[in-house]
């Protein structure tokens, strides 16, 4: 009973949201047949539901998604049931079991073979200075008698910004390497405040994600998230680094359970509760004595260049000045570093003079604090950079960016080109007032873009920083609609962000769409922030086309909470555009999107009412072809939810909205490939009725249209003869199903599609285990593990493993 049930959870919850890729939609289409002959047998008890002869099925039959917790347990108490009292439907639900039992949470060996070990840690900063206690104070609570068997060890570092709670953590977790030899996970959890901090499930997708976890098989509620995250990590020697962190809200799913693991949590924020529970260490950093500072400032400008600047009272005097604050004393240590003449005695005279106009201009805060001694240095340095830098460092200071690059440091001031951005970053860099976190990737501390913000407010027009976010977030959107018709080249797009842009060349190398979609999750977070300023600033005809170009994305790799947010404002900018004679189809567009969005939460109703809304606007629009991508999308979701008659209506309503669409009309050219599609959905629509025959003919129909295309379209070609396997798989013919899933398979490995192209040699696996062909069987089993080994699928690997090692033993 307890596997029935967690298997009906599992793939029942994920039905919507994708968990589990392919594989989990047949899941639960295979549930769906279950269910319906289950309630026939009730109704009907002869003949046995597990005889052929219960082929065949009413359209007001098709059962309902359980969509609750409750209705979950219901549905496996019956399944239950009925496996007791008929030996054939109970060989059909054990079999449906052993193919789906893969979803549940399952122990994790220390580390599975080729399982990921993360190396996520930032490099450790080679000036790092005092602490040296500190590894030692982990240590000891890691051996510590006082610590329970059987609990992961929890420290939190805590102490104002600046203080240098990262570069601590980040020294003490390389140091500690050796005692965790299955990884180390890092994430800025950016819990400055409350508006900036990650929820739960976006830092659980992260982490997830370097678990290589596949995003599209990712569970959409923070519970399910939490859950998987302790079950890969389980048993693991691992250290979590979770830095910058908000509240113990943010922190507790993402502890795991992991006996012998570490978590380094870092905070301004006293997090005492978590002292009690699960029994961390709260350790609070304090500043640096004048001793350590010297020692830290004097390994930031080198001993030999310290030595013939003066040391003495002058470096000691620029180390009180600087409060003992890590943050500052880098600034300072840095600009001296790179200026060969500059003195202490000057650099402590220029520190003195700006205390004393902060006073006289009423500015003056507690040099001592963190933030007043952040301002301190920063005033100075800031003071000396080149105009252009100065300019620069103003622009970017505007907007709260998560990481910044050339090309949106180019578009910020307008600068020539990419060397002289490169140019201008190298001068922030060089002095700290911005941090390198990757190649060619910088990000801000938080009290230095509060700085950089106050000088715009001060020296620029309110005009001039509002044109530079707007050239910024319009160099993010060519960006992302130039990667995005690259991930899907064939589908209808809105926006002027795509007239310029040509479609990949037929020919191209099949890397390069992964290569694109690789690009955009790259900049994602920056992409939302961009979807964020063009809201506040009002540029309302960005914002909706950066939801557009983000479509490809979303649609292939999820990040649904993310989706969600940026497509509400999408959806508002395209209303408010609107209404100021901008596009009226953007906002059935859009709402489209964000029903695919909600889906992936299993916010069914709030899908269902995007996706009604959208084929309203779109129809007040005239815009014919949005119109019929809404019905279409409707029917989409009925289909997860197993609504298989009312999905079939909903696409013979798409195809009579293509009707209306003449030659020359908006979205035209997409009709042939609208329809095809089209003639796919409905056949699975129809396969999910039992009305095998009816299914055949028409995914046979759609295969027809999609070779009839201008411009081939293979993938979906191959993905009409996976539908076709599973179709004669249903109905019992075996045989059938194996010609079709070869040209799948075909198909597939010529587009370098290597999930769909291991789901479909999966399916032929099944089909010889039906012929009672064993070594075509294991053939077909280890091309699959082959296939998601290339794609780094680590659960899908060791799913077919088992099944392997059963047919080989």
């Amino acid at each position: 009973m307890a596997a029935v049930a967690s298997a009906v959870t599992t793939v029942t919850s994920g039905a919507l949201s994708g968990a589990g890729g392919e594989m989990g939609r047949r899941s639960s289409e295979a549930l769906a047949g279950l269910v319906r002959r289950m309630r026939r047998r009730d109704a009907d008890p002869e003949p046995d539901p597990g005889t052929p002869e219960d082929r065949g099925v009413r359209a007001d039959e098709s059962p309902l998604l359980p969509a609750t917790d409750e209705e979950r347990r219901e549905l496996a108490r019956q399944l239950w049931e009925s496996s007791r009292t008929s030996p054939g439907f109970a060989r059909d639900v054990t079999a449906w079991l052993r193919e789906t039992g893969w979803l549940g949470s399952r122990a994790v060996p220390a580390v599975a073979p080729g399982a990921s070990r993360p190396r996520m840690l930032p490099p450790a900063n080679a000036a790092f200075t005092d602490r040296e206690a500190l590894p030692d104070q982990i240590a000891r609570v890691l051996d510590g008698e006082e610590r329970a068997d059987g609990v992961p060890a929890v420290v939190v570092l805590v102490g104002p910004g600046g203080i240098g709670k990262t570069a601590a953590a980040v020294h003490c977790a390389h140091r500690l390497t050796e005692r965790f030899p299955d990884g180390q996970l890092y994430i800025d959890l950016r819990g400055q405040s409350a508006t900036t901090a990650l929820t739960p499930s976006e830092a659980l997708v992260r982490l997830l994600d370097a678990l290589r976890v596949p995003t599209g098989r990712l569970p959409a509620d923070e519970r399910r998230l939490s859950e998987l995250y302790r079950d890969r990590t389980a048993e693991r020697r691992m250290v979590v680094v979770l830095d910058n962190a908000h509240s113990e809200r943010q922190v507790r799913p993402l502890l795991t359970a992991a006996p012998e693991s570490l978590a380094i949590i870092t905070s301004r924020y006293r997090l005492d509760r978590l002292a009690a529970d699960p029994g961390a260490k709260v350790i609070r950093l304090d500043p640096l004595t004048t001793a350590d500072s010297v020692r830290l400032l004097t390994r930031i400008v080198g001993r030999d260049a310290t030595a013939g600047r003066g040391p003495g009272p002058g470096v000691a005097a620029v180390a009180e000045r600087c409060g003992g604050i890590p943050l500052a004393l880098c600034e300072t240590g840095a600009r001296v570093a790179v200026r060969e003449h500059l003195t202490w005695d000057t650099v402590e005279r220029q520190l003195s003079e700006r205390a004393h106009r902060r006073e006289q201009e009423a500015l003056s805060m507690d040099d001592r604090s963190a933030r007043g001694a952040v301002d301190l240095t920063t005033d100075v340095t800031y003071g000396e950079l080149s105009p252009r830098a100065a300019l620069l460092y103003r622009m970017l200071g505007v907007w709260p960016w998560p990481g910044i690059t050339v090309g949106a440091a180019r578009k910020a001031v307008d600068a020539a080109d990419d060397d002289e951005a490169r140019a201008l970053l190298d001068e922030l860099a060089g002095v700290h007032l911005l941090e390198e976190v990757g190649e060619e990737r910088y990000r801000f501390h938080d009290l230095v873009r509060d700085h950089a913000a106050r000088c715009g407010e001060a020296e620029d027009r309110h005009a001039d920083r509002a044109a530079a976010v707007r050239r910024v977030v319009g160099w993010y959107l060519g960006f992302a609609a130039a990667a995005d018709l690259r991930v899907i080249p064939g589908r209808w797009r809105l926006g002027p962000a795509y007239a310029r842009l040509a479609p990949p060349a037929a020919d191209r190398d099949p890397e390069d769409g992964r290569l694109a979609l690789a690009e955009l999750r790259a900049e994602r977070e920056n992409l939302a922030a961009a979807v964020r300023a063009a809201e506040h600033h009002g540029f309302d005809e960005l914002a909706w086309q950066l939801c557009e170009a983000m479509w490809g994305l979303h649609l292939r790799l999820g990040f649904h909470e993310q989706w969600v947010e940026t497509h509400l404002k999408g959806v508002a900018a395209a209303r408010r555009s609107a209404a100021e004679f901008g596009d009226p189809r953007a906002e059935g567009r859009v709402l489209v999107q964000l029903a695919f969005a909600r889906m992936g939460l299993e916010s069914w109703p709030e899908a269902e009412e995007a996706l009604v809304n959208a084929a309203a606007a779109d129809e007040r629009a005239g815009h014919h072809r949005g119109q019929a991508s809404a019905v279409e999308a409707l029917g989409l979701l009925r289909l997860k939810q197993w609504r298989y008659p009312e999905a079939q209506r909903s696409f013979e309503e798409a195809r009579q909205v293509l009707g209306r669409i003449r030659p020359g009309d908006d979205g035209a050219a997409d009709v042939p490939r609208a329809l095809a599609l089209l003639d796919h959905h409905t056949g699975r629509a129809l396969r999910g009725q039992e009305r095998y025959g009816e299914a055949v003919r028409r995914l046979h129909e759609a295969l027809a249209h999609f070779r009839a295309l201008p411009e081939p379209d293979l993938y979906n070609e191959g993905r009409v003869y996976m539908s076709l396997g599973e179709t004669h798989l249903d109905a019992g013919d075996a045989e059938a199903a194996r010609v079709c899933l070869d040209e799948a398979i075909a198909t597939m490995g010529r587009e370098g599609a290597e999930l769909q192209h291991a789901d479909a040699a999966e399916m032929r696996a099944r089909c010889a285990r039906a012929l009672g062909d064993p070594a075509a069987e294991a053939g077909d089993l280890r091309t699959a593990v082959a296939l998601y080994e290339t794609v780094g699928d680590q659960a899908s690997v060791e799913r077919v493993r088992a099944r392997l090692a059963e047919v080989t033993e």
